[in-house]
């Protein structure tokens, strides 16, 4: 599972540089007027046409956007979560243009996030086929609409159903 992550967070980074290189060579050349017209300089102001991860809604990068627990299956959720998120970033891109030297590699970046989804999921399948132990309900336990208070009880639940 390791060395299944490292592959496809190099990738990311990957991803990751191609945007970055998308937005320089987009930005690069924009003049004072076309900058104040897009809506582009506050930004402008604090990073000229740097490329600064920052969201659309102007708030930047942080750490806390990667997320662990250090549960293989909680993390696979995490993992195929945040493919699902990008995709649809790349989609509204997409919604954006239709400049194919944009479209393009955001197509290209769209597919593979569909495909780091797909591995994914294949991922948290192995992993939730080796779990036998059998989950125990905790005392506050929520099966359908009922909260129900009980104490912690074997309920033959095995963790491949909860994957």
């Amino acid at each position: 599972m390791e060395h299944f992550h490292a592959s496809i967070g190099t990738e990311e980074l990957a991803h990751l540089e191609m945007v970055a290189t998308l937005v320089h060579q987009l930005t690069r050349d924009l003049s004072m007027e076309e900058i104040k017209k897009s809506g582009f300089s506050d930004y402008f102001v604090d990073h000229t046409t740097g490329v600064y991860p920052v969201a659309a809604s102007g708030a930047p990068f942080t750490a806390s956007y990667l997320q662990v627990k250090g549960d293989p299956i909680t993390d696979l959720h995490e993992d195929l979560a945040a493919e699902q998120k990008a995709r649809s970033t790349y989609d509204n891109i997409l919604r954006f243009t239709d400049d194919p030297d944009v479209r393009d590699p955001i197509k290209f970046l769209r597919e593979r996030e569909i495909v780091h989804y797909q591995r994914f999921g294949e991922a948290k399948r192995e992993d939730c086929s080796k779990k036998s132990t059998v989950l125990k309900a905790h005392k506050y336990s929520t099966f359908g609409k009922i909260l129900s208070i009980r104490k912690t009880q074997d309920v033959g639940i095995s963790r491949p159903i909860c994957c």
